[in-house]
């Protein structure tokens, strides 16, 4: 198969995170479950390919997943155009979600970062902005985190500096985390 190199990679890596960090995987799970259930929100953000994603998983909590149920909130900050702009413009770019935060982030939601090289400022501000406001932190990053791993109380830094195979891995979680909330919140 042309492809089975690839394959496996991917296996392998999504195969390695598990086995090392399983355990903060759980732990992101269930105090994200613990949150929604307090009557917090998710809020996710990501440049590029980790913003796809993070619309994606809004809107799967939002919506659902693989059943009907209650919608789960959660925000994606990629989807508003006029604040991104307006705050690119009026500001800088570096700001987009920090701002975003400011104004819609509550103590105890849940701000969840995606950043395949840990090092994106915008997402760095992000971060210190909700530590600031008292919301959990957590991250999706390449191996060892970059810059935004000291900002994140669970950091899910999966073991590759592929960013073809961190996104790819940070979509499967994606979608475990939603399946997990939708069984445990929805």
């Amino acid at each position: 198969m042309k492809y089975g190199d690839i394959i496996a990679k991917l296996a392998k890596t999504a195969m390695d995170f598990f086995s090392q960090k399983g355990s903060r995987f759980e732990q992101a799970v269930e105090m994200m479950c613990t949150q929604l259930k307090e009557g917090k929100k998710i809020i996710v953000f990501g440049n590029g390919g980790s913003a796809a994603q993070a619309q994606h998983f809004a809107s799967e909590l939002v919506n659902k997943f693989l059943k009907s149920r209650q919608a789960i909130p959660a925000l994606s900050l990629t989807t508003d155009t006029s604040s991104l702009t307006s705050i690119a413009n009026d500001f800088d770019f570096d700001y987009v979600f920090s701002r975003q935060i400011e104004a819609l982030g509550q103590e105890g939601d849940v701000a969840l970062a995606l950043s395949t090289s840990g090092e994106s400022m915008n997402v760095i501000r992000a971060l210190q902005t909700a530590r600031e406001k008292k919301l959990y932190t957590v991250g999706l990053t390449g191996e060892g985190g970059g810059s935004i791993g000291p900002l994140c109380q669970i950091l899910l830094d999966v073991p590759s500096r592929e960013t073809p195979r961190v996104q790819e891995v940070h979509l499967f979680l994606l979608h475990l985390l939603a399946q997990e909330i939708e069984e445990k919140v929805g």
